[in-house]
């Protein structure tokens, strides 16, 4: 299987999976025109789409690429996605022929209520859940709802590799140096995406060993970031009051 991200509308990425034969996948298609791009330049024929979330910069160009190719439509239950041709749900597989692949569909609210990510192939498609050095604000969730589908991510095996909707990393990193300055995995990921960035490639995909090291709304158990949450106001101490402090300072964050 091969992985392409496709960089779309602002700072958006739409994930194209295809195998050998020409078979691909798209994930939150946010826009068609990238995606009929990428199909002509390499012979590629659309055989499935999967949605994480109804937001319309990941499925703007979904009902589109449905009526033209007659594809299947994958996504959560959510009346505000009006492309969904197949409704998935926590704990369900996908398992595709063409091209062959499988996904387990994960429940994970915070963004959104209804919110899916998929794992599967050696993939993390976690849509606007889990960034690069990040995470997605709270539009409809809790931190409760997020701290938990954080975990749940967190537990997937640290090989896996993380594909999100954006192309945050560098900002995100910012925000992390100032929550965890000392921490040299961090420091290196910052040069990693530096380079990367100056060269107009993507962050991404990373892995999730990496985000473990690095990410501080995975870290809200390691000393440091306990200390820089108990210097904040209120000196938030549990650990959802802990990781509800490091996303509004992030919500405010100016770099």
């Amino acid at each position: 299987m091969h992985l392409v991200p496709l960089s779309a509308l602002a700072d958006n990425y739409i994930w194209l999976l295809h195998d050998d034969a020409g078979h691909a996948l798209v994930v939150d298609p946010g826009d068609d025109a990238p995606v009929e791009q990428a199909l002509a330049a390499r012979k590629l024929q659309l055989k499935a789409i999967l949605l994480t979330h109804h937001h319309h910069d990941h499925v703007g160009g979904a009902l589109t690429l449905h009526r033209r190719h007659g594809v299947p439509v994958y996504a959560p239950e959510d009346a505000r996605i009006e492309a969904a041709t197949v409704r998935v749900r926590d704990g369900e597989r996908i398992n595709l022929s063409q091209p062959q692949a499988s996904f387990e569909v994960i429940a994970v609210q915070g963004h959104t209520l209804s919110h899916v990510a998929y794992h599967g192939e050696g993939l993390l498609l976690a849509g606007d859940t889990l960034f690069s050095l990040g995470c997605g604000r709270l539009f409809e969730g809790t931190p409760v709802q997020m701290l938990a589908s954080l975990d749940r991510l967190a537990a997937l095996p640290a090989d896996t590799l993380l594909c999100c909707g954006h192309e945050y990393t560098a900002a995100n990193g910012r925000f992390a140096r100032e929550v965890e300055p000392d921490n040299a995995n961090l420091s290196t990921r910052l040069r990693e995406v530096d380079t990367l960035r100056a060269r107009q490639h993507p962050t991404l995909p990373v892995s999730m060993a990496s985000e473990l090291a690095t990410n501080p709304f995975l870290r809200t158990d390691v000393p440091a970031v306990i200390d820089w949450c108990l210097r904040q106001p209120g000196h938030p101490a549990d650990r959802t009051a802990r990781f509800a402090a490091i996303r509004a300072a992030k919500d405010a964050f100016r770099a």
